[in-house]
């Protein structure tokens, strides 16, 4: 099973949720809905999420997908959860950087909801940011050296000891490396299937 995180304003229904259950039938790809714009509550759904279903399902570990700020998030609930592998697709590892750039701006989500980006909500990121990610969860990034929201060389030398990097020049952060990555990913789900 995938567990699919969106990113920033993102939703369950974005084009790479799609594309994953796609090109990753038959395996089942859940997405779920959170406010990636509000930390502490992100968390608490996320966390709530995946209390449940491997509440549900005893000795289930999913592969989980995050992407930009859903890989922030992945990386964090790694350390609190049991996945078979954690996929981030140009992760924003260090958000309380990237926003600092856009304080002051409105931003909306997907669904419709606005909000300020303010002094408060940068600070209240960093308490899910992951010191020392070389703890032995198992890690892949797929990276964008185009991206052009977040600097992938953050996450290459953030990861460069302990994780598997697949970093292609170009592309952006829409991610246009997709279908390769999902290929990457539905290896890893054939070797685990039960």
């Amino acid at each position: 099973m995938i567990v699919y995180i969106h990113g920033l304003n993102s939703s369950s229904r974005s084009y790479k949720a799609q594309r994953l259950r796609e090109r990753l039938a038959p395996h089942p790809v859940v997405a779920i809905d959170y406010p990636a714009h509000r930390p502490a509550e992100a968390v608490a759904v996320l966390s709530d999420f995946f209390a449940t279903l491997l509440g549900r399902h005893e000795g289930l570990e999913p592969a989980v997908v995050g992407s930009s700020m859903g890989g922030f998030y992945g990386q964090y609930l790694a350390r609190r959860f049991r996945f078979s592998h954690l996929y981030m697709i140009n992760p924003a590892l260090t958000p309380w950087s990237l926003f600092r750039d856009h304080i002051g701006e409105i931003m909306t989500t997907a669904h419709g909801e606005h909000y300020r980006v303010s002094e408060d909500l940068i600070e209240s990121t960093r308490p899910y940011g992951v010191a020392d990610p070389c703890d032995g969860t198992p890690s892949t990034l797929f990276l964008e050296r185009g991206d052009e929201v977040i600097d992938t060389r953050i996450a290459e030398r953030i990861y460069s000891g302990c994780g598997r990097l697949m970093v292609w020049d170009g592309g952006d952060h829409a991610f246009q490396h997709l279908d390769e990555a999902i290929e990457t990913i539905r290896g890893h789900l054939d070797r685990t299937r039960h």
